[in-house]
């Protein structure tokens, strides 16, 4: 019971500074509208009829998982604003695992992220995406498991991160690329040899193909919006996820005690 109060306790901290800080909520929405408003709908206008699917929807379903990913990824950037005000050293003094921090961590902004999405789908509402709603729904279990795997490469990229302006810098450097290598608004089906390598070595490539393999199951879509099916997603992320946590909190645990 100790340590989940210690999750829960570190999850509502960061919930509440969401709520707090309106700038994040606005900025929060701003970007979706870019991608599915503007981008999406004038790709959708060019390339009707060519693809064989609705293109607004496919790039719809890919920055839901693109956000949550995302969001919780650059979230964990408070670790680092923690650490400057020495707030990160008062919780790694208390009789807590360190795993659990990590994870609490983890935990708020994957809330925070999914806050987030509430928005983009009123944003869906209003500019009338064509979603099966009914199917959407089915996404929200495998929601928690992307957000909980962006969380966890956050913990692994922040780890090597000295400070909050390095933090900043070198962040959007990492994530942005992967919005094209992973295919959130553009078809990654085919791609040149190396664009293709970086696309399978994104860990956004499989969140996103996630989220379009649950979503077109059983539909004359699949074949030419998926490029891995849900199992092989699941298998990549699991792998990663384990990976990313358990050296991403050795390595920050062990920088905190080098201060």
């Amino acid at each position: 019971m100790k340590e989940i109060n210690a999750i829960l306790t570190i999850a509502h901290r960061d919930l509440v500074k969401l709520f707090r800080d309106r700038t994040r909520l606005i900025f929060s929405l701003i970007f979706p509208f870019i991608f599915i408003g503007v981008l999406g709908s004038s790709l959708q206008s060019n390339l009707s009829g060519e693809l064989g699917y609705n293109f607004l929807t496919f790039v719809f379903v890919g920055v839901l998982a693109q956000t949550l990913f995302q969001s919780t990824a650059s979230g964990i950037i408070s670790l680092v604003e923690d650490r400057e005000n020495d707030f990160s050293q008062e919780i790694f003094i208390s009789p807590v695992s360190r795993y659990s921090i990590i994870f609490g961590k983890i935990l708020g902004e994957t809330l925070v992220a999914f806050a987030g999405v509430v928005g983009i789908l009123v944003l869906g509402v209003v500019l009338q995406v064509p979603l099966d709603w009914a199917r959407l729904l089915t996404l929200l279990p495998f929601g928690l498991i992307v957000a909980l795997f962006g969380g966890a490469f956050g913990i692994l990229v922040m780890a090597n991160l000295g400070g909050q302006r390095t933090a900043n810098q070198v962040f959007p450097f990492i994530i942005f690329p992967q919005f094209f290598l992973a295919g959130v608004f553009n078809p990654i089906q085919n791609l040149p040899p190396v664009l293709l390598f970086l696309s399978r070595i994104s860990p956004m490539t499989y969140a996103v193909d996630l989220f379009r393999s649950v979503y077109y199951t059983g539909t004359a879509a699949f074949d030419k919006t998926v490029i891995f099916g849900t199992l092989v997603n699941m298998a990549a992320i699991f792998v990663m996820f384990l990976l990313f946590f358990s050296i991403g909190t050795i390595l920050f645990v062990r920088s905190e005690r080098n201060r």
